[in-house]
């Protein structure tokens, strides 16, 4: 496989075809390179336009997914960002290439373990892995400038918003199977939030998450 020209591929028609525009994103496509933090025996599927299977039941996102909501987060060099669901610890290294510093929780102390060394072996050293539920947030480190939720949620909790700064923005995909969205809420004052629906997607539930009922606004 030609990785480059994969890789090329991927950006050219699945990424920019789904309104992925900005430049700085589509140039960190070709930086972090996505085939070091796919397991070995998926790497030849690292540019294809599905979930990639993890282990442990846990999946990487799709590209155009992963893209689009780091596109919409609108980071700045001075964010201080939250990942809830690590994974390989890829989105997470796209975060940290746009912002100050990501802290990344991840429930599976294995997929942890994981994603530390391949942040550790691309360089990215403003990342921190957190290892426990972050279905909540991860408050003690908080507040936060931007969120994503790399796995969808029935609703949002109240907790996650609480953790936005005052101009702070959440990316997550909200809903249940087959009706989900991907929102954009934004903390435009102190308690207070507009959310904007990006796209209709479905996508693999955050690790630790079921039913409607574990959450209330």
């Amino acid at each position: 496989m030609n990785i480059e020209q994969a890789r090329f591929n991927m950006i050219e028609q699945q990424i920019r075809p789904w309104d992925v525009l900005d430049p700085q994103v589509l140039d960190l496509l070709f930086v972090v390179k996505r085939e070091n933090f796919t397991p070995p025996a998926y790497r030849s599927l690292a540019f294809a336009d599905m979930e990639i299977p993890l282990g442990e039941g846990q999946t990487m996102l799709a590209p155009k997914i992963e893209a689009k909501l780091l596109q919409e987060l609108g980071l700045r060099k001075t964010d201080k960002v939250l990942e809830i669901g690590t994974g390989s610890g890829y989105m997470a290294a796209l975060l940290a290439a746009r912002a100050e510093h990501v802290v990344t929780v991840e429930s599976r102390p294995a997929l942890a373990d994981q994603a530390r060394r391949n942040l550790a072996d691309a360089g990215i050293g403003n990342v921190t892995v957190e290892t426990g539920n972050g279905t909540g947030g991860w408050p003690a480190r908080g507040p936060y400038d931007a969120i994503v939720v790399s796995g969808s949620l029935p609703t949002l909790p109240d907790a996650l918003l609480k953790q936005l700064r005052v101009g702070g923005r959440l990316a997550a995909i909200v809903g249940e199977a087959p009706v989900m969205e991907a929102v954009l809420v934004t903390c435009t004052a102190d308690g207070i939030y507009n959310s904007v629906n990006l796209f209709e997607t479905v996508v693999a539930p955050l690790d630790g998450v079921s039913a409607k009922s574990s959450f209330s606004l």
